[in-house]
């Protein structure tokens, strides 16, 4: 009987923890923030927990079980209307690697050794830290690994690459490098400058652009609003990207 019994509880058991993965989104399989890391041992341990102790009720273990996928589905709605949130809970990249310079204090406070890096950049197929432009350390704790120029395809080529499509939803435009300024530290590449129609006023100041500026390139490809833009970013070699809420197809702004 008590075989019985675990067999059944192990059936209804995997089937709750299967529902309350997929409400929980598939997020948590593709990568795992530290909230989200918390929550998905905290409900693999009370699964166990009912599994094993007969004596316990079913529901002593849904109901935990079920109040941390609300905490989770909650949490992830709040965070897609509030990046600060976003930020507090999974935290800001950082950068290992600038133009072949390694930052040992970012490591250092990153508790990232030598040997996680020598890994992951053999795991981006680069045999010498000179030919890294930037490597950047994930919030999920994978190494973001960009090549320099020359070890890269030719950017035009690539823009050529993507207009080919013809259900592209963006539009690059080619800006000049030297709107990135000299010595910046890129935390983040693409660098956001427009996010869900919210102008990332924070990456701006660290350009030395304001929103005028901004304004004034939104203003050349006939984009009256900061709301009418969904995702506007600039890369390390200065070319602006944009997203527009309607999808509508672009096309490179010609030399």
């Amino acid at each position: 009987m008590e075989l019985w019994s675990l067999f059944l509880r192990t059936i209804i058991t995997y089937i709750i923890v299967f529902l309350i993965m997929r409400l929980m989104g598939k997020r948590e399989i593709g990568k795992l923030s530290l909230l989200d890391l918390v929550i998905s041992f905290m409900v693999a341990e009370i699964a166990v927990i009912v599994i094993e102790d007969l004596d316990r009720s079913l529901w002593e273990g849904i109901v935990p079980m079920a109040t941390l996928a609300i905490i989770q589905i909650t949490t992830a709605i709040i965070s897609l209307r509030s990046r600060k949130l976003r930020i507090w809970f999974d935290g800001k990249p950082s950068v290992i690697i600038a133009d072949g310079q390694i930052y040992h204090d970012v490591m250092r406070k990153q508790r990232y050794n030598l040997d996680d890096l020598m890994l992951q950049l053999r795991e981006n197929q680069i045999t010498s830290v000179e030919d890294v432009a930037f490597a950047i350390l994930e919030t999920s704790g994978k190494l973001s690994v960009i090549p320099k120029e020359d070890n890269r395809a030719d950017p035009e080529d690539e823009i050529k690459q993507v207009n080919k499509n013809e259900h592209a939803e963006h539009k690059y435009i080619e800006t000049k490098p030297s709107i990135i300024p000299a010595g910046y530290r890129f935390e983040i590449l693409p660098i956001p400058l427009i996010m869900n129609g919210k102008v990332q006023d924070e990456n701006l100041d660290k350009l030395d652009k304001n929103r005028f500026w901004l304004k004034n390139i939104m203003q050349e490809h006939s984009i009256r609003d900061f709301k009418d833009v969904f995702f506007c970013s600039i890369d390390h070699r200065g070319e602006l990207y944009i997203n527009t809420v309607n999808n509508k197809l672009f096309k490179p702004t010609p030399d």
